[in-house]
């Protein structure tokens, strides 16, 4: 099956860009309909993130997520097959001049790009425009041949220094200090260890507190890299450096990098990654938020 699914995707990379978006409405569709399971994790993330919305606001807004996740799905395979000059046409960059001048300067800084549908976009547009390799963490994917080719995918320019995180650290570190740009994408629940609670979207979010931490034994500067899906492709929008940051005080770090993203989501809110068990790790005493006897509202 996997072989087939990429045979099919170099297939699709033939394909002009408005017909293969029509098709990803459609397996979007198609997935809010047979994968509830997915779909009331998004529901659920949705309630607990817009409080202030209807139930049919959140209904839109799910199914419009499922339809955004399918697109950028199949959008791979004209970023990974594709001519590379087509890819580029697809993929624009905005932000302030001095942004712009800042990620071209030489020295170490980390790129905060959080998960939104077009995250992967974002990430080989970086590695496009780049003057050196650009680190990024890679995590395996449990298929072989899957991994094989999300790897090849995100590798595909040549301008790419990967980690994998079952290494640890000291090679990211030691990297920076040499003066790597890296890629850095910890906005995801990856369990209690390591972990600090701080506020996401207004809920206790379990958050890798890595960003700080990385700055501050990196003695990199941070800017972050938001990838949104448009008609004609991809926009990156790239901020100017953090001031202040990192500070002495991880948690306010943590909690400084939640607030950036939910500025940022709350401009396209249907693109950040909802698919994903946000709020899977609770603090102490508190109660699980995807059991089914927990979601009525």
């Amino acid at each position: 099956m996997s072989v087939l699914f990429i045979a099919l995707m170099r297939f699709l990379s033939h394909w002009p860009l408005p017909a293969l978006r029509v098709l990803g409405h459609v397996l979007g569709v198609l997935l809010w309909a047979v994968v509830p399971s997915r779909r009331r994790i998004v529901q659920i993330n949705l309630r607990l993130c817009f409080p202030h919305k209807s139930d049919a606001e959140i209904h839109h807004l799910a199914r419009a997520h499922f339809v955004q996740f399918a697109q950028s799905l199949l959008d791979r395979a004209w970023l990974w097959h594709a001519p590379l000059r087509l890819v580029e046409q697809r993929l624009k960059w905005v932000g302030s001049d001095l942004a712009m001048a800042q990620l071209a300067q030489e020295g170490p800084k980390i790129v905060f790009a959080p998960h939104f549908v077009g995250l992967d976009a974002g990430g080989l547009a970086l590695t496009l425009k780049a003057s050196k390799p650009v680190a990024f963490i890679f995590v395996p994917q449990h298929n072989k041949v899957m991994d094989a080719w999300v790897n090849q995918g995100r590798q595909r320019t040549g301008n790419v220094k990967p980690y994998f995180r079952h290494e640890g650290v000291k090679h990211i570190m030691s990297g920076l200090r040499q003066g790597e740009m890296l890629h850095l994408s910890p906005d995801m629940d990856f369990g209690p260890e390591e972990s600090v609670f701080v506020s996401f979207m207004g809920v206790p979010a379990a958050t890798v507190p890595s960003l700080s931490r990385f700055a501050r034994l990196g003695r990199a500067p941070v800017m972050s890299l938001v990838t949104r899906m448009t008609p004609q492709g991809y926009e990156m929008e790239v901020s100017e450096m953090w001031s202040d940051f990192p500070t002495a005080d991880v948690q306010a770090d943590t909690q400084r990098m939640n607030d950036e993203l939910a500025k940022a989501i709350e401009r396209t809110p249907d693109q950040y990654y909802w698919v994903h068990k946000r709020f899977k790790t609770r603090p102490e005493g508190a109660p699980a938020v995807y059991k089914k006897a927990e979601i009525s509202r």
